[in-house]
């Protein structure tokens, strides 16, 4: 049975929660965040973050605060949204989440995003679970390739092609990580602070590498 995806609202609050956690922000600034950590949504829409921010506030997880107006120009000041204590709890068990749910495109993005708050063995079942679902779907680009090569003009081919070598690509990136999560985890700095925030090998300091459809 295919797993669901966790729907674009659950990430959407996760990316809300996870950005507050790092400093409050003004609307303004937190929609400019979302917009780069948000890149891995195909369809993310700024009509859906103030809805979800109300939502956010009625369950208790953020405030905001309304600075006093600014008198000399008397412009109003903008609206700063900070995490709360239930916030910050809700945060960790959405980062705890390590289920088929946060392998998938648009998910693992999001999570990987907030490694550095995640604890080093849900970042490792993550890494392992999107590594797993990489390969099985090489497993199929490369039969659907065999089936089709000899009957495919060679602009179809060179594009499945490019396909393949893209999921390729991320899985020899996600083997790099998972042995750099578990040389750290077997060094003896590696152990008793739960793990979180350990840097990813020197080479990695790229951009996410997208694995085709």
């Amino acid at each position: 049975m295919v797993p669901v995806a966790r729907s674009r609202g659950e990430l959407l609050e996760l990316a809300i929660l996870g950005s507050l956690h790092e400093t409050p922000l003004h609307g303004y600034e937190l929609r400019k965040r979302l917009n780069t950590l948000l890149g891995t949504f195909r369809a993310f829409s700024y009509g859906s973050l103030y809805p979800c921010l109300r939502d956010l506030l009625n369950r208790g997880l953020i405030t905001q605060e309304e600075p006093p107006p600014d008198t000399v120009i008397g412009r109003r000041s903008k609206i700063v949204y900070r995490l709360t204590a239930e916030g910050k709890e809700r945060l960790q068990e959405l980062l705890a989440e390590a289920g088929p749910s946060a392998w998938d495109d648009e998910s693992f993005g999001i999570h990987f995003a907030f490694f550095r708050h995640t604890d080093a063995d849900v970042r490792l079942r993550i890494l392992e679970g999107r590594r797993s679902r990489l390969e099985e779907r090489l497993e199929r680009v490369r039969a659907a390739l065999a089936r089709t090569r000899d009957w495919l003009d060679s602009y179809t081919l060179e594009l499945q092609r490019h396909g393949l070598e893209s999921v390729e690509r991320e899985v020899r990136w996600l083997n790099e990580l998972i042995d750099s999560e578990r040389r750290t985890a077997a060094s003896p700095e590696g152990e008793g602070a739960g793990g979180r925030g350990r840097p990813v090998p020197e080479d990695q300091g790229q951009e996410l590498p997208k694995a085709d459809e």
